[in-house]
């Protein structure tokens, strides 16, 4: 009988400010270069994409200030926590994000999750929102729960 392949229980890592500081337009799903340990403590949930963007140097893409904390059992250095980390996507999705970037659009990270094996990050091309489309974002969400609480 053949084995059944094991199933990893993941801790999916998110950038919830994502979507309330910036308008999200078109998304791309790339992968990551990571070392052994980052791998480990990413599966686990130890990921922190506050304050984390994508750049375009050379023609290849880098996410900076994505933070992989370590744990007592897989330590990661203080300074390596915060590294730039090469970004693995086709030629025309980096085209398109060089292109977005010209035209004056930020890139950011919304997620990190696990598929299959491969850690996966999800970006996505942005518009940062002014500060009254904050506050009318807020309202309306406020508005929907207010509606969908409401007692008949």
């Amino acid at each position: 009988m053949p084995r059944k392949p094991k199933k990893i229980t993941t801790k999916q890592v998110t950038n919830r400010r994502a979507s309330f500081d910036y308008t999200l337009e078109d998304q791309f799903i790339v992968g990551i270069a990571l070392n052994g340990r980052e791998v480990k403590n990413l599966r686990l949930g130890h990921g922190n994409l506050r304050g984390a963007y994508i750049t375009i140097k050379d023609n290849e893409l880098y996410i900076i200030n994505l933070t992989i904390g370590g744990t007592s059992a897989i330590p990661i250095p203080e300074n390596e926590q915060t590294n730039p980390r090469k970004l693995l996507a086709k030629k025309k999705e980096i085209e398109k994000l060089i292109q977005a970037k010209t035209e004056g659009r930020t890139i950011i990270p919304i997620s990190i999750y696990n598929k299959t094996r491969y850690i996966k990050l999800k970006i996505a091309i942005a518009k940062g929102k002014k500060k009254y489309d904050k506050r009318q974002a807020q309202k309306k969400k406020d508005d929907q729960k207010l509606t969908s609480h409401k007692i008949h």
